[in-house]
């Protein structure tokens, strides 16, 4: 994916962000990630965003098992990617639909107070500064049988995917892109999204695909 010249430096990533907690939705650096903002504390908060350094941080809510009688915010997982608001519109209807293009994973240190009813945390970058770096290839140990685990995981699922421009993507955008894409479960898409180096996250991503594409095939044997 490309980097833009909008991108923020290292030194200039902020110590307080605003989070969109959202199961089943990660964001990778160079993965562009579409948001349909409706709810009026995200609308602020987008204005927000957009009124400072257009960034915004999408990381999962952890999953809690049953409700108490007086709810409280799940807790987050402690990593989450940071992206900037790259596309922008309002529609008659109240919306906002955005784009968001991812920049930098983050680590969460602690979460700040509410603002306007949205969720902000401290943001620790130090550990995925890689994450700003032009991405480079060679760095699946195995790419032609990682690409041939993908084909049969998304022949049984029956993902569409355009395989050309796979095929021509570097090493780590096609790992990031997949990431965020790919119809995995939210613990997985965790799993992936804090392995720190894309070579243990494209060996995560095979296993996981070929262990999804097993347990699918065997379901299918079942009912037949």
């Amino acid at each position: 994916m490309t980097r833009t010249p909008f991108f923020p430096k290292f030194a200039d990533l902020p110590t307080e962000l605003a989070v969109f907690p959202l199961p089943g939705a990660v964001l990778m650096p160079g993965v562009q990630l579409p948001l349909n903002i409706f709810e009026p504390r995200y609308l602020r908060m987008i204005n927000d965003v957009l009124a400072a350094d257009h960034l915004l941080g999408m990381i999962q809510p952890q999953e809690t098992p049953g409700e108490d009688e007086t709810p409280t915010p799940a807790p987050l997982h402690p990593v989450g990617c940071a992206g900037r608001i790259t596309s922008y519109s309002e529609t008659s209807d109240g919306r906002i639909v955005l784009v968001l293009t991812g920049v930098c994973r983050f680590r969460v240190t602690g979460e700040l107070a509410e603002r306007a009813g949205y969720r902000r945390v401290a943001p620790e970058w130090r550990d995925f500064a890689a994450d700003l770096d032009e991405p480079v290839s060679g760095a699946i140990a195995e790419r032609r049988p990682f690409l041939v685990a993908l084909e049969r995981y998304c022949q049984v699922r029956h993902v569409e995917v355009p395989w050309q421009d796979l095929e021509q993507m570097p090493d780590t955008d096609l790992v990031n892109l997949l990431c965020a894409h790919l119809p995995l479960s939210p613990e997985d898409k965790q799993a992936l999204i804090e392995t720190l180096e894309t070579p243990a996250r494209a060996v995560l991503m095979r296993g996981l695909l070929e262990m999804a594409t097993i347990a699918d095939i065997d379901v299918d044997d079942q009912r037949h």
